[in-house]
């Protein structure tokens, strides 16, 4: 009797994310299509806006509330900037990508003009977010014309939030009912599509935050059960501290979720802070490795039994503004004052870095505001306090400090505040 032995290749459904700096140009995007096409696995390809595109459609935003026009010009430029890109990608310039490329400024145009009465908060997501509904067009359109099948979708039909215009909250339970319709693998094994943004229930177009790229991956990674999330990045993984600032910055081959997330949420760039929580609830690793060198390990985030890093950790933040708050007539500030100062920094969305009070003292460290001088919270401050404040300030962090780190770090700068614990050091300082 013959015995057949039937075989089954179980496939893996992976997530990898492309940040702005991989498809910074024409060269990126090739490179990307390289990596993409090695996967034999289902995939999911989440592309950030190219290059510096989010910044350039931030000054297009302030350019409009100005109301001096100058919008127009920018867009012609970050037009011409992504056809230059479209020439290098394509040789034949009737492929329908140029023309969808071309309606998709137009709508930006028309945005601009629609939005301009609305607010900072909804005409930024209404304008900001088509840098990544533009790179992915781009880089469907590449995949495709190369063999590597994908299939482009709108995220914005796909992750729900709230109304909370540039830091928009998910419901999950919602987007997770789209996500299983969106990405069903019915005909496709890839898929392109948006990170950062979103929309709330009447169909408005939100964002998740400055670089919610990374989260977006997350939570697609999350609901869809995700073997692994690969994070491509210009750098080789996460290190000790920013190499472009210290040549002596030591690789990170191996972080426990709850490492990152200190790190994070102490200001480190490299991973956007909410992306951690929905990985670790599935247990769903996460790789950050260099775009441009693949073949590098990277670096590995994990539940692990390994001990703590053990080495110090530096975090520079740049573009602070060091705000404090008093009565003026020596009375105690108690918390109906502090929420005062709370709810205002919820409506200009800015987040608090530092805090610190004496009894009659309260002051906060926060990122310089976006789209708002700082003069307007301070007026609307004024109200009810004194309040005094320093621009343009650093905010540097030590976790696993000691004296000689210190005085590494902060050296001869002069420090307005200073924090400490048992694992962590912060001086907020003037920068040089």
């Amino acid at each position: 009797m013959t015995i057949f032995v039937l075989t089954f290749q179980v496939k893996i459904m992976i997530v990898y994310k492309f940040g702005g700096a991989s498809v910074n140009d024409a060269q990126g995007v090739k490179q990307l299509a390289s990596l993409v096409a090695k996967v034999n696995d289902p995939l999911i390809v989440v592309v950030s806006a190219m290059g510096k595109t989010t910044n350039k459609l931030e000054t297009i935003v302030a350019a409009t509330l100005q109301g001096n026009a100058r919008e127009l010009e920018l867009i012609s430029n970050l037009r011409f900037e992504h056809n230059s890109i479209l020439n290098n990608l394509f040789k034949n310039s009737s492929h329908s990508v140029f023309a969808e490329i071309e309606k998709l400024f137009d709508v930006i145009e028309r945005n601009c003009n629609s939005y301009r009465n609305k607010g900072y908060d909804m005409l930024y997501d209404q304008v900001v977010s088509y840098g990544e509904i533009i790179s992915t067009k781009i880089v469907s359109a590449y995949l495709n014309q190369n063999a590597v099948k994908n299939k482009w979708v709108d995220i914005r039909k796909v992750i729900i939030t709230d109304d909370n215009y540039r830091d928009a909250q998910i419901d999950v339970a919602e987007t997770a009912k789209k996500c299983n319709t969106a990405f069903d693998y019915d005909g496709f094994d890839c898929y392109v599509t948006q990170g950062f943004i979103a929309s709330d229930k009447k169909g408005n177009v939100t964002t998740l935050g400055r670089e919610g790229s990374d989260y977006t991956a997350a939570l697609l990674a999350s609901i869809l059960d995700a073997e692994k999330v690969i994070l491509w990045k210009d750098v080789q993984g996460i290190y000790n501290a920013d190499p472009l600032i210290f040549d002596d910055a030591i690789f990170l081959e191996e972080l426990t979720y709850q490492e990152v997330i200190e790190l994070t949420f102490y200001g480190a760039k490299v991973i956007h802070p909410k992306t951690i929580k929905p990985l670790r609830n599935k247990q769903i690793p996460l790789f950050v490795k260099c775009f441009y060198e693949p073949r590098k390990k990277g670096t590995t985030v994990k539940e692990t039994k390994s001990k703590k890093i053990n080495v110090p950790v530096f975090i520079v933040l740049n573009e602070q503004v060091l705000l404090s708050i008093s009565l003026g007539d020596l009375s105690f500030i108690t918390e109906r004052h502090i929420s005062r100062l709370f709810a205002l920094l919820n409506k200009f969305k800015l987040k608090v870095n530092l805090m610190q009070n004496s009894a009659v003292t309260f002051s906060v460290c926060i990122d310089t505001p976006k789209g708002q001088e700082i003069t307007e919270l301070v007026d609307l401050l004024r109200k009810d306090f004194k309040v005094l404040y320093n621009q343009d300030l650093t905010l540097n962090t030590i976790r696993n400090y000691n004296e000689a780190h210190i005085k590494k770090m902060i050296g001869n700068k002069k420090v307005l505040m200073e924090q400490r614990s048992r694992n962590t050091v912060q001086f907020v300082t003037e920068t040089i």
